[in-house]
């Protein structure tokens, strides 16, 4: 099932502001939340739809990757959009990233481990990595398997209840100020907020009780992408202590250089050389296009310079808007040493009438050349 657009799911333009954005997404939380809608599937899943619109849409940087390339941007080919992961959403996710929309961790409400900012999930680090594809594997999208080493629990490790905090994540203090005795609570120093530190490790394992492990991942990545796009994999980060939550893995997409075409968003350009000869008899040449070569017709008295335009032969849309084009640059080769039999033919062909330049309105400047290559 198709994503809804994230503005469509605020109720918002896409020129709204940061204030405005806050604002719609509170009124949407605060009218599907858990605890207004037990039992409430529908409500519970707007809820999580309405946290993860405002997860993109909050962040400057991820905001504009989504207008450009829509929910794309945030796929891995297969896995979900948006911060969360999609469907595997956790509600105490919500409720601690975005416990300054419900006023200090739930807002009044009480669910799911966010009411009143008691103990917190904590989330392990995400972990970036680089991967090359080529202009092929870009045009039809590409399956790869990476290894990845991540920090997970190691075997044997046990944990109990924190004695600093008796297992709530929080320390609560009271300072005397003018206004008189003020209490305020704030995670607890010892097991960061967790409510739990660790009982027993074994020797291999860190002091948090994690270990390093080398795993194969694999990443589903979507025709069209872009040099220097990132994707995620949910949860293919580093592991928490304590049974936390998983971190993300992120993957920068590099683009590798290709020998003959030349990418420009989503069409490609490729350069051919033809001869002088077959500038003016007309031939066909064999060219490169990222799903294999194909064989094209030059017509007879062609000018160097022409662009042949092959139509849906370039990069799909990361959007899904169809395909960009190959444009074809013909570049006629004029020699540059000659014998004295094709000296004397083209001293005899100088004065020729069919040697003079005659260009017909079909042959378009530079300039209108590189206006139609962006129309």
């Amino acid at each position: 099932m198709a994503k809804r657009d994230y503005y469509e799911i605020l109720g918002i333009s896409k020129g709204a502001t940061a204030a405005e954005i806050k604002k719609a997404y509170r009124k949407k939380a605060i009218e599907f939340h858990p605890d207004k809608n037990p039992d409430d599937k529908s409500a519970e899943g707007k809820f999580k739809e309405a946290a993860e619109a405002y997860e993109i849409l909050s962040d400057d940087n991820k905001k504009a990757r989504y207008d450009q390339f829509g929910h794309q941007a945030f796929e891995n080919g297969g896995g979900g959009g948006g911060g969360f992961g999609g469907g595997g959403m956790n509600m105490d996710d919500i409720f601690s990233q975005f416990g300054d929309i419900f006023g200090g961790g739930g807002g009044g409400f009480s669910g799911f481990g966010g009411g009143g900012g008691g103990q917190r999930r904590v989330k392990g680090s995400n972990l970036r990595i680089r991967v090359k594809l080529t202009l092929e594997e870009i045009a039809n999208g590409v399956e790869k398997r990476i290894k990845v080493k991540r920090k997970v629990q190691a075997e044997g490790t046990t944990y109990k209840t924190c004695s600093t905090c008796n297992g709530s994540g929080q320390v609560t203090r009271i300072a005397n100020t003018i206004l008189g005795r003020m209490q305020t609570a704030a995670p607890c120093n010892v097991c960061g907020g967790a409510g739990q530190t660790i009982d027993k490790k074994p020797a291999d394992a860190d002091a948090q009780g994690l270990k390093v492990a080398e795993e194969t991942v694999t990443i589903k990545i979507p025709a069209g992408v872009v040099d220097g796009m990132q994707l995620k994999v949910s949860g293919k980060g580093n592991e928490a202590p304590g049974h936390g939550i998983s971190g993300d893995l992120l993957v920068a997409i590099e683009e590798a250089d290709h020998d003959t075409l030349q990418r420009e968003g989503d069409n490609l350009h490729y350069d051919m050389y033809i001869s002088l000869p077959d500038a003016v008899l007309g031939t066909s040449k064999e060219i490169d296009t990222v799903t294999g070569k194909v064989r094209i017709k030059v017509e007879a008295g062609v000018q160097s310079g022409k662009i042949l335009r092959l139509r849906g032969k370039g990069i799909p849309s990361i959007n899904g808007y169809g395909k960009g084009d190959l444009l074809v640059h013909v570049n006629v080769w004029t020699p540059k040493t000659l014998n004295k039999e094709q000296k004397d033919f083209f001293e005899n062909m100088r004065d020729d009438d069919h040697f003079s330049p005659k260009p017909e309105s079909s042959d378009k400047s530079f300039f209108e050349k590189v206006k139609d290559m962006f129309s």
